[in-house]
C-alpha cells in the first residue's frame, strides 16, 4: 500500500482547485458599512483614529452611499453626531437630526440600499453614557422609553432596520411595541444582543464623540470574561422580538460567535469594531503584515465562526479587492 494513503494536498495544488473546495466565502452581500453623519452640508472631515473614515454631512453621506452601492455594497449602518446634546439625549429623536436627514438624502440617490440605524443615547447625551444618568448610575427603564422614541423617528425617516446598541434590559420589547403601535410592523430589529465592555472600542469614541465624562460602561455592557451570559442575553432578545442578533466585538470573540450560531436559526451579525480595524492598519503601516491579506483573513475568520453579516470599516476596500 502506498504511503501516505490520504493526501489532502491534492486539493491544494492550484488556485482553481482551492477555490472549488473552499468552505467559507465572504461576499459583498455579507458586509454592512458604518458611516458617521453630522449636521450641515459639504462636510467630509477625516476621523483621526479611523484611517479612511470620515464625519459626513447628509449630502456627502449620500455620495458615499452611491459609490459604495455602485461597487457592490448593499447595506449601511448610520451613527449620528448632533450639534447639541443634553442629559437625556433628546436630539436623537429629532425629525431633522443628522441620522434622519441622512436617511432621506441617501434614499433620494440610491433607494435600493439598505439603511440600518444605530439606536443609542451615547452620541446624544452631554455625559456620554448610553442612558439616563442619575448620579453615577444609568437608569434602565426611563432609558428604554427614549430609545423607543429614537427608533420610531428613524423608522419615520425611512430606515430599513433599527439596531439598538445600548444594552439596556427590555429595550428590544419596548422598541418593538413602539414600532408596532405606529404601524411599522414590518420593520426589523437588529439587536446588539451580546455586546462586551471592550477595550477595542477606543477609536470609535473619537469617531462618535461619546466618551463618558465619568465612569465607564461596565455597569451595562457585558463582562469580557463571560460566555454563558451571552447565551442568556441572546435568548432574551429573541423572546422580545429581535429579528437579527449580534455579537460585538468580533475578532476577540470568535468563540462566542460560534456558540451563538449554534443557539439560533436567526441571522447572526458580528461587528468588527474600530480597534480591530485600526490595529490591522497600524500593523500594516509598520510593515508587520500585508494589510489586504490580513484584512481578508480577519473577515473570513468571522464568517467561518458563524456570522451571516459582518459590520466592518473594511467594507469599501474589500469590494475593490
Amino acid at each position: 500500500m502506498p504511503f501516505p494513503l490520504d493526501r489532502p494536498r491534492r486539493l491544494r495544488d492550484n488556485s482553481t482547485l482551492r477555490s472549488l473546495v473552499r468552505e467559507t466565502l465572504v461576499t459583498p452581500q455579507d458586509l454592512i458599512y458604518p458611516l458617521f453623519v453630522v449636521p450641515g452640508k459639504g462636510v467630509e472631515s477625516p476621523i483621526s483614529t479611523l484611517p479612511r473614515q470620515y464625519h459626513l454631512s447628509p449630502d456627502r453621506a449620500a455620495e458615499r452611499a452611491k459609490s459604495f452601492y455602485k461597487d457592490g455594497g448593499r447595506a449601511l449602518l448610520l451613527f449620528g453626531l448632533p450639534d447639541h446634546k443634553d442629559e437625556l439625549g433628546s436630539s436623537g429623536a429629532e425629525e431633522n437630526g443628522p441620522v434622519q436627514e441622512a436617511i432621506k438624502a441617501i434614499k433620494d440617490v440610491v433607494p435600493q440600499i439598505l439603511i440600518a440605524t444605530d439606536v443609542c443615547l451615547c452620541e446624544y447625551t452631554s455625559h456620554g453614557h448610553c442612558g439616563v444618568l442619575e448620579g453615577t448610575k444609568v437608569l434602565n427603564d426611563p432609558t428604554i422609553q427614549l430609545l423607543a422614541a429614537q427608533a420610531l423617528s428613524h423608522a419615520k425617516a425611512g430606515a430599513d432596520l433599527v439596531a439598538p446598541s445600548d444594552m439596556m434590559d427590555g429595550r428590544v420589547a419596548a422598541i418593538r411595541q413602539k414600532l408596532d403601535e405606529n404601524g411599522f410592523y414590518g420593520l426589523p430589529i437588529m439587536s446588539y444582543s451580546v455586546k462586551y465592555a471592550s477595550a477595542f472600542y477606543g477609536p470609535f469614541r473619537e469617531a462618535a464623540r461619546n466618551t463618558p465624562c465619568a465612569g465607564d460602561r461596565q455597569g451595562y455592557q457585558m463582562d469580557p470574561a463571560n460566555r454563558r451570559e451571552a447565551a442568556f442575553e441572546l435568548q432574551l432578545d429573541l423572546q422580545e422580538g429581535a429579528d437579527i442578533v449580534m455579537v460585538k466585538p468580533a475578532g476577540p470573540y470568535l468563540d462566542i460567535i460560534r456558540e451563538m450560531r449554534d443557539l439560533t436559526l436567526r441571522p447572526l451579525a458580528a461587528y468588527q469594531v474600530s480597534g480591530e480595524f485600526a490595529m490591522l492598519d497600524a500593523a500594516a503601516n509598520h510593515g508587520l503584515l500585508d494589510f489586504r491579506k490580513a484584512a481578508k483573513e480577519s473577515l473570513i475568520g468571522i464568517k467561518r465562526a458563524g456570522a451571516d453579516l459582518i459590520i466592518s470599516y473594511l467594507a469599501p476596500e474589500f469590494l475593490l479587492w
